[in-house]
């Protein structure tokens, strides 16, 4: 059951009355969150071996990263209004269900259109699950912990960005990509048990709105942060849903080493996390600016200062570097904006996240097919360009 207000008073000693079990609950929705935003970006590292195995072009294998990524855009905002009054702990079990099976469909999948009805279901699942945790991980704990709580389930969604597809790659590179999907699956199903033993009911505490959803634009530090995720997000996925054939055809390097390589990418990026997070505590525009500035030098040299395997190691580190701070600075900046609405803000700037993934991979699907695998770059670069021209269009800030 919920925790009542007596328990919820903010004394000194709440962190020590926390149960356990309540804890293991909250790192059990981050471990979901973890395990649907990995899912969602899992074929960046597989295109070739699944482009090959089911005949299909790497600009068209990048559709697995577009259909899911549009489907949570849409899914994130609109489930909570959908579900109603739903029992939210319900929800949750359903929605890490679907994610469970739409992977064993992927595995399975005789064709690129099974597959990509596969991914349409983890679309929803991914939408709906990360517009629901955060706000019910703040039912479990007293509210001296819930900033405490909120980080943990961000922080899986975050961990995921920069572990998730190079531990998916690895997987596929010792395997099959299929196998990749099936641990994936496997990771959903322990997460649907933990959810079955550790979540207590949790009914809704109150209808969603659709209406204050828009109304979220209306502040600009809001408006400049959405606009801030949606290019640094789109412009990384532009590159990065190619980045494996990119090493390979770039920089030389054989395809072996594309899994440990992105690993590292990943280690760098939790770096970068931290980096970026006590850099936000300072000045929260100075550090989206600088991480702008990064990626894009980054993205644009790559094409021309990659070209041995050394250095594009090297490029590929210092890009997840950059990556890794970019969901913790901007969510710190729209939720220190508008902390009367972290709800409806995280909503929108989820979906907003999940729109560029799909419209990044889109644009660098279309760029790879008509300009050759190099080209991603310097799209992507365009777009994290304009980043600091946002942060600058924000009229005020609580940096």
């Amino acid at each position: 059951m919920a925790l009542t207000e007596a328990e919820r008073s903010p004394t000194a000693s709440d962190r020590e009355r926390v149960p356990l079990r309540s804890w293991l609950a909250v790192v059990t929705m981050a471990v979901g969150t973890f395990a649907l935003v990995t899912v969602e970006s899992l074929p960046v590292g597989l295109l070739p071996f699944i482009g090959g195995a089911l005949d299909v072009s790497e600009g068209t294998a990048g559709l697995m990263v577009t259909v899911p990524g549009l489907v949570a855009a849409v899914t994130a905002p609109l489930l909570p209004v959908a579900i109603g009054r739903l029992d939210r702990r319900v929800a949750l079990i359903a929605l890490i269900t679907l994610m469970v099976l739409a992977n064993g469909l992927s595995a399975a999948a005789p064709n690129f259109t099974v597959l990509l009805a596969a991914r349409f279901l983890v679309g929803v699942s991914i939408g709906g699950f990360w517009a629901l945790a955060a706000g019910l991980a703040v039912r479990l704990v007293p509210e001296r912990s819930i900033p405490r709580a909120i980080s943990v389930v961000f922080g899986g969604a975050t961990a995921a960005n920069v572990l998730g597809v190079p531990a998916g790659t690895l997987v596929g590179g010792l395997a099959d990509w299929r196998t990749a999907f099936v641990a994936a699956g496997v990771l959903g199903l322990l997460v649907l048990v933990a959810l079955l033993f550790l979540l207590p009911p949790m009914p809704a505490e109150q209808v969603v709105q659709l209406r204050t959803l828009p109304q979220q634009f209306r502040h600009p530090v809001v408006r400049a942060g959405v606009l801030s995720t949606f290019l640094l997000v789109g412009g990384h996925f532009a590159a990065f849903t190619f980045v494996s054939p990119v090493l390979q055809s770039t920089s030389g390097i054989g395809e072996g080493a594309i899994g440990p390589l992105l690993l590292g990418f990943g280690v760098a990026g939790i770096l970068g996390n931290f980096l970026a997070g006590a850099a936000a505590e300072r000045n929260i525009r100075a550090t989206i600016v600088s991480i702008s500035v990064l990626l894009t030098a980054i993205l644009a040299v790559f094409p021309l200062a990659g070209r041995t395997p050394v250095s594009g190691a090297l490029l590929l580190l210092g890009w997840g570097l950059a990556f890794g701070g970019v969901p913790v600075s901007v969510q710190t900046w729209i939720l220190k904006a508008a902390p009367d609405s972290t709800e409806a803000a995280t909503a929108l700037n989820t979906s907003v996240y999940n729109l560029a993934i799909a419209l990044g991979a889109l644009l660098g699907g279309v760029v790879a097919t008509t300009a050759g695998i190099n080209g991603v770059l310097p799209a992507g670069a365009v777009l994290t360009l304009v980043t600091f021209l946002a942060v600058r269009s924000a009229r005020r800030t609580t940096a």
